[in-house]
């Protein structure tokens, strides 16, 4: 089987609008995406981060580059739209990486964020994109 771009999903919740714990959030999360997942970091294509308007202290793309093997990988912040009555101080990021078809990507939705998809909080999705 060859290989093809796929996307690994996730999110999480700061339990403030402070450096510290965002932070303390995107470094949860991205532990357990590479946890869950086999990644090649070679083979990221890009990651988009996405922060709700309440969270505003950081970039979550900043605290991402402090890791290893991060700092070449394309990195992208966005404003994710407001919905009244969404979730508040939600991070999320999407990981787009050639692997091969047969891999499994195992989604990460941590802290308040399990409520967005707990169909996928520790799902293994096969044949998603």
């Amino acid at each position: 089987m060859g290989w093809r771009v796929r996307a690994i999903r996730g999110a999480t919740t700061a339990t403030e609008n402070s450096v510290e714990a965002m932070h303390e959030a995107v470094m949860e999360l991205l532990d357990e995406v590479e946890q869950r997942n086999p990644i090649d970091f070679a083979e990221i294509v890009s990651v988009t981060f996405s922060v709700t308007r309440d969270l505003d202290a950081t970039f979550p793309a900043a605290i991402a580059r402090q890791r290893p093997q991060w700092q070449q990988v394309p990195l992208l912040d966005v404003q994710q739209m407001h919905v009244a009555g969404s979730l508040e101080r939600c991070i999320r990021l999407l990981i787009h990486i050639n692997s091969p078809a047969y891999t499994e990507m195992h989604h990460a939705y941590l802290r308040g964020a399990a409520v967005l998809r707990p169909d996928l909080s520790m799902a293994s999705v096969t044949s998603q994109h």
